[in-house]
């Protein structure tokens, strides 16, 4: 299917592994200009060299208001534009309630939820100008249900509520904004790879009780649906968090 993104540009914050480093490369098989963004220089550069150099690299901390301005201030003065923003970056910290320290709460939150609503602040005053443009969050099945680290829920409950109510202010503008929820996905550089290296049995057996489709998930998988909803093909999708978990989830929706 051609989704119709060749030429558009794409800008995808954690973009040098994991999911973030799946996204763009399905978007460079779609033909698009895609641009990745995150802290470590090498990790983006080794990305680069990966992709056979068709990708563009921004290096900033995206905890930093600063950064983040200069950021798109950099990459609109360099491409001219911005049509798809998605907003990957982010990570897990802490443990329960009780005993995580307020500073990793706030941490969370910075980097999970704060980021991405000023980054698509930052882009939508663009993308408003030529009556168009995809915004799409990253986000996880526990910030729609409980499980996993407190800082990550409470943080990925927020984007979630952030993205329906900015596609609401934006659609009038032609911006679509939604979100995508993962569930349990293995690639290499996640929390679930070592978790499966050091218990194997017991990872085995969270995988058989918890996941329907009975296997993890992969980043291509999430990378598929996240191209889709940027494309023309996903116009009338506005303001949706759409599960990508194998029937992981427990809700009804």
């Amino acid at each position: 299917m051609d989704l119709q993104l060749h030429g558009k540009n794409i800008l995808i914050t954690g973009g040098s592994k994991g999911i973030g480093k799946a996204i763009a490369a399905e978007f460079v098989r779609e033909g698009a200009n895609v641009s990745i963004v995150a802290r470590d220089l090498k990790a983006l550069e080794d990305t680069r060299i990966e992709m056979g150099g068709n990708v563009s690299i921004f290096q900033a901390d995206l905890t930093r208001a600063v950064e983040r301005e200069k950021l798109m201030a950099n990459y609109i003065s360099e491409k001219g534009t911005i049509d798809v923003l998605i907003n990957n970056a982010g990570g897990s910290n802490g443990g329960n309630g009780a005993e995580t320290a307020m500073e990793l709460f706030y941490e969370a939150m910075e980097l999970n939820y704060f980021s991405a609503v000023h980054m698509s602040k930052l882009a939508a005053e663009v993308m408003k100008d030529a009556m168009s443009g995809a915004i799409i969050n990253i986000t996880s099945i526990f910030g729609r249900e409980s499980g996993g680290k407190v800082t990550y829920n409470n943080s990925k409950a927020a984007l979630i509520s952030f993205t329906k109510s900015f596609a609401d202010e934006m659609i009038p503008f032609g911006i679509r904004v939604n979100s995508v929820a993962p569930g349990s996905i293995l690639h290499d550089t996640g929390n679930w790879k070592r978790r499966l290296e050091a218990d194997p049995e017991g990872i085995g057996q969270f995988v058989k009780n918890q996941i329907p489709a009975g296997r993890f998930g992969t980043a291509e998988e999430v990378a598929h649906v996240v191209t889709f909803l940027a494309s023309p093909k996903a116009s009338w999708v506005v303001g949706a968090s759409i599960n990508v978990d194998g029937g992981q989830s427990k809700m009804n929706f």
